[in-house]
C-alpha cells in the first residue's frame, strides 16, 4: 500500500483523519440530520468503521501480528481500580450535590422514553453492554489506536491530552443534541478527564486493561445515577 511508504507522521494524520470524525458524523446524522432509520444506519456504520479501522490498519499498514494480552497479566490493575474508584465517587458526589439543580429529572425521563429505556430489563441490558462491552471497546480505539499516533504527532505526554480531547468531542454533540448546557457541560467535563486519565494509565503501562477497569467502574457509577434518576426518584 501506498501508506507503507509515507512518513510516520503522515500514517498518523491521515489515521486520525479517517477515524477521529466517525463517531461525531455518526451522532450528528442519528440525533439531528437524519432521525430515524437512515440516521441510525449511518450511525451503525460509523462504530463498525472505527473499530475495524485500527484492526485494517494494523494488518494492511504495519502488516503486524495481532497480540492480545490477558487482563490477569496486566500491570497497573490497583492503580485502574482505584482511579475507577475515585472517578465515580465524584460522579456520585456531583449528582448528590448539583443533582437537583442541574439535573432535569423531566427531561432524562423523556429521552430515555425516546429510546425506550424506561422499561427496568432493557435499561439494565443497555447498562451491562456498554460498562462491559463497549468501554473495552472504546480503550482499545481511542488508547491503543488513538493514542498512538497522537503521541507520534506530538511526543507521549502531550498526546495524553490530545487523545482524551478527540475521545470528548462526540460525547459533547451527543450530550448537547439531548440534554440543557449545565449537564451537557458537566458530562462532557466528566468525560475529558476520563479520557485524559486512561490515556495516562495507557501510556504508564502500555496496556488497555488497566484503563478498561477504570472505565468499566465509571460507566457503572453513571448507570446508577441514572437508575436512581429514572426508577427510584420517580417512585
Amino acid at each position: 500500500m501506498i501508506l507503507t511508504n509515507a512518513s510516520a507522521r503522515t500514517r498518523s494524520l491521515i489515521a486520525l483523519a479517517l477515524l477521529a470524525p466517525a463517531p461525531t458524523l455518526g451522532v450528528l446524522m442519528a440525533m439531528h440530520f437524519l432521525p430515524g432509520p437512515a440516521g441510525q444506519a449511518i450511525y451503525g456504520l460509523s462504530k463498525a468503521w472505527i473499530l475495524l479501522l485500527p484492526l485494517l490498519w494494523l494488518l494492511l499498514v504495519y502488516r503486524g501480528p495481532i497480540h492480545v494480552t490477558s487482563p490477569l497479566q496486566a500491570r497497573g490493575l490497583p492503580l485502574g481500580l482505584a482511579s475507577g474508584l475515585l472517578i465515580s465517587a465524584v460522579i456520585v458526589g456531583a449528582y448528590m450535590t448539583l443533582g437537583e439543580a442541574w439535573i432535569d429529572s423531566e427531561a432524562l425521563r423523556a429521552v430515555a422514553e425516546r429510546n425506550g429505556l424506561t422499561v427496568e430489563s432493557k435499561y439494565i441490558a443497555l447498562a451491562a453492554y456498554l460498562c462491559f462491552v463497549n468501554s473495552l471497546l472504546e480503550e482499545y480505539v481511542w488508547r491503543w489506536f488513538v493514542f498512538h499516533h497522537c503521541a507520534v504527532l506530538v511526543s507521549k505526554r502531550p498526546a495524553v491530552l490530545l487523545s482524551g480531547l478527540l475521545f470528548t468531542v462526540h460525547h459533547v454533540f451527543a450530550l448537547g443534541l439531548q440534554f440543557d448546557w449545565r449537564l451537557t457541560l458537566l458530562g462532557s467535563m466528566g468525560v475529558c478527564i476520563g479520557g485524559v486519565v486512561w490515556s495516562w494509565l495507557y501510556l504508564k503501562y502500555e496496556s488497555v486493561w488497566p484503563g478498561w477497569v477504570s472505565h468499566l467502574l465509571v460507566d457503572v457509577a453513571i448507570f446508577a445515577v441514572g437508575w436512581r434518576v429514572l426508577f427510584v426518584e420517580s417512585l
